[in-house]
């Protein structure tokens, strides 16, 4: 049995680190340029193999040289990439991600509508969702697809990520996460602090019968976390912040894993905390992470 089976976005990743975006018709120097494995998907599931899981990963890549290389490298990385669908013509997923010296980020996004996930593409890859302990399913992939993805978790833990108007999907989540803009579009509530956050969290933990957890972001404020008797606030971590890209990729992948491994919602709570922390840090979303995350929290 498979720990989690991530259903998501698969991308190439190039991130540049400048000092200033530059204006119109003017130009800077990048000081620092990598290329990766990146997409919400490919995150989450390389922060779940860090955190020591095992772990499938449902997407799409191209049937072209960097779609192979992508696949290679999620091999690498621990991945389980039998579910991957290979797609005919196009081209694989780019994301462009700019930091500047503040830590403010900007993102070139070239993602061909070939490169979602269709309802046919997550029936294909039916066993890595039949047989994970925890599905993960990310609401910006087209509402069919997560539909049928989380629908095919049976038993698992089902964990959504973003936000949807589709009631049918929120009614088979055992957990949601959604961060501040996120949690506006979900409930149409503005969230201006914790407070807000908060109410909005039990609001939709009582919609939702099967909902076993529901956590929002609060801004500067950090994290709310509601489940049926009892609730958190957790701040941010005191760190250094490079880049929050990937950061909420980290939080879900942690909370997920330590979850299935039976904590309790405050220490899965301070877990996912920890490595988002650790992954603002540096600039891009590949996650830099370790078992101890989630078993100094335990």
């Amino acid at each position: 049995m498979i720990d989690v089976t991530v259903v998501g976005q698969i991308a190439r990743d190039l991130v540049l680190t400048i000092d200033e975006i530059p204006d119109a018709l003017a130009s800077t120097r990048v000081h620092g340029r990598r290329e990766t494995l990146g997409g919400k998907g490919a995150n989450q599931a390389v922060s779940l193999a860090q955190l020591g899981a095992s772990v499938a990963l449902v997407g799409v890549v191209a049937d072209d040289h960097d779609g192979e290389r992508l696949l290679d490298r999620a091999r690498a990385d621990g991945i389980d990439t039998g579910a991957v669908v290979r797609r005919a013509g196009g081209r694989s997923a780019l994301i462009v991600d700019i930091v500047d010296r503040h830590a403010h980020w900007r993102y070139l996004e070239d993602i061909p509508d070939a490169m979602l996930l269709t309802e046919q593409d997550v029936n294909a890859g039916a066993s890595a969702l039949t047989s994970a302990r925890a599905v993960i399913v990310q609401l910006q992939q087209p509402p069919a697809a997560a539909r049928t993805a989380a629908g095919l978790a049976g038993d698992a833990l089902v964990v959504l990520d973003g936000a949807t108007d589709d009631r049918d999907v929120l009614a088979l989540a055992d957990v949601l996460r959604a961060d501040d803009m996120e949690t506006q579009l979900l409930t149409g509530q503005e969230i201006h602090g914790a407070g807000d956050a908060l109410r909005a969290a039990q609001d939709v933990l009582g919609r939702y019968p099967r909902l076993r957890l529901v956590a929002f972001g609060a801004g500067a404020e950090g994290n709310v976390f509601a489940w049926a008797d009892g609730n958190l606030v957790l701040p941010l971590e005191d760190v250094p912040v490079a880049d929050t890209t990937g950061g909420g990729d980290a939080f879900v992948a942690a909370l997920t894993l330590a979850l299935i491994r039976g904590e309790q919602p405050e220490s899965a709570a301070a877990a996912a905390v920890a490595a988002a922390a650790q992954t603002v840090g540096h600039a891009g979303g590949r996650p830099s992470l370790g078992p101890e995350v989630i078993n100094s929290t335990a």
